[in-house]
């Protein structure tokens, strides 16, 4: 697949060199301090500032860089974002460009410096009253552009912020219409910025396919998509008004033909597969703006996807896709297409994760908002280089070794993991290595098990590493 190899390592070559533009923060020597910080974390994987830079200098050196004024994560994610660029331009086909909000929670005694995201439930008091108490963090909302068979080329797009005051949803629903308020006076205008800025960076915006969660069930992102040109698919959770305006999308739903059915296999939670089958209808249905907002936006044309479980076994839940694209769909192939998009917004999850237990992001001491957010925009990189290396040996798995590793790497590798034992794998390819490496970490590699996965490879990923170091001394070479 074309694309897959755009980028190769040299034996003397480092992975994070092709992450990082030391020229964006107009001071060459942040620049050099970035890319030296950026190939510890990424050598170091979820270790403290101190142990991945290992002295006092480069640790005071580190405080500095993260607490300069004229250090942003824009800045941070630049050459990031570039490369993110000349993946998507060297791959052929649609790209999906999945979106989601997270958040990174932190216990500190001036919470004003890093500010608020959410507020929650804390118990009763003595009176049997609620009580609440608003979480100290950051949010983030990023979008991340992956291929339709799931490798992630990088990063889009990335916001971080947090709230200087919490304030309940349910508390401003009581005051105002919130279908009233502009989309510009609202948290959800970064849905909107990150769909521009996805597309300024990546261009072609034909190809681009923007997924999201109910929390992206947005009337003006889909005008703004239909206005530029590019494609969502989003889960719906609003019964929108359709038609002429007196009936809604779920009633014309009820009218509509089924396409046929289609079968999935999932994992319960008691680890066993279970295989359920889905009835699926799909209908073109012409849906109507909010009514406080009729004036302002357009009628749009838009396919509505619904998958519902035929035969719910007593004691779970049925399950129920709504699923809404600018797309038209013509046949049950089709449909059950963009359903494999939005399963593979997943991803995006997985990035979260390997940002919060890989790099242990929320464990961070740094003390205020502008800090963290830098500090968390180099471990987006990271992490998606960990999460590149689990989908890579997926997408590729015969491909040259040089795709992701050095040849010291691999070197290093042939000397502590033997070569019995990597599940059927073929000799000296990406795979036989990442199934290597991945064992460092505690994979089994047993014919029953599944691929390996990124917790065991950035587990794995230390030693390698820390066996590199000590044959780079050995040697008399200067390293660290």
């Amino acid at each position: 697949m074309k694309g897959m190899n755009e980028q190769r390592l040299t034996s003397k070559g480092h992975w994070s060199e092709g992450e990082a533009d030391s020229e964006a923060f107009g001071d060459a020597r942040l620049g050099r301090r970035f890319a030296e910080l950026l190939r510890c974390f990424g050598d170091r994987m979820g270790a403290t500032i101190p142990f991945a830079c290992q002295d006092w200098a480069s640790t005071k050196a580190a405080y500095r860089f993260f607490a300069n004024p004229n250090v942003e994560e824009g800045q941070i994610l630049s050459g990031h974002f570039e490369a993110t660029k000349r993946r998507y331009a060297s791959y052929d086909g649609p790209v999906l460009v999945l979106q989601d909000t997270t958040e990174f929670t932190y216990q500190r005694r001036d919470t004003h410096a890093v500010g608020f995201t959410k507020s929650v439930n804390s118990g009763r008091d003595e009176k049997g009253r609620l009580r609440h108490h608003a979480v100290c963090g950051i949010l983030m909302y990023s979008s991340l552009a992956v291929t339709t068979d799931g490798l992630p080329l990088g990063l889009a797009a990335a916001k971080f912020w947090n709230r200087e005051k919490f304030r309940g949803t349910a508390q401003l629903k009581r005051k105002i219409n919130p279908t009233r308020v502009p989309i510009e006076a609202k948290e959800s205008i970064r849905w909107l910025d990150n769909l521009r800025q996805s597309l300024n960076l990546l261009g072609q915006p034909e190809r681009c396919v923007h997924v999201g969660d109910r929390e992206s069930d947005i009337y003006e992102l889909y005008c703004l998509a239909h206005e530029l040109g590019t494609h969502f698919v989003v889960r719906t959770v609003v019964d929108r008004l359709a038609g002429a305006g007196d009936h809604t999308v779920a009633a014309e739903m009820l009218d509509a033909a089924s396409a046929g059915e289609h079968a999935i296999d999932v994992r319960t939670d008691g680890d066993t597969v279970e295989r359920i089958r889905f009835d699926i209808r799909t209908k073109r249905i012409r849906v109507r703006p909010p009514i406080g907002k009729q004036k302002r936006y357009p009628c749009l044309d838009l396919t509505v996807i619904h998958a519902a479980e035929i035969g719910t076994p007593e004691g779970r839940k049925p399950i129920l896709w709504k699923l809404v694209t600018d797309i038209e769909v013509a046949s049950l192939d089709e449909a059950v297409e963009k359903l494999r998009w939005y399963a593979m917004r997943w991803k995006i999850e997985v990035f979260h994760k390997v940002l919060k237990s890989g790099c242990r992001a929320e464990d961070a001491k740094l003390r205020t908002a502008d800090r963290l957010a830098n500090l968390l925009a180099l471990f987006c990189i990271v992490s998606w280089r960990v999460l590149w290396m689990t989908m890579i040996a997926r997408a590729e798995p015969d491909a040259d070794p040089s795709t992701a590793l050095t040849p010291s790497e691999t070197a290093i590798l042939d000397r502590l993991v033997p070569d019995a034992g990597n599940r059927g794998t073929g000799p000296h390819t990406l795979q036989f290595y990442i199934t290597k490496l991945a064992r460092l970490g505690g994979y089994l590699a047993r014919n029953s098990d599944p691929p390996p996965g990124n917790t065991v490879l950035w587990r794995g990923w230390r030693r390698p590493i820390d066996i590199q170091t000590g044959v780079e001394l050995h040697q008399g070479r200067t390293c660290g």
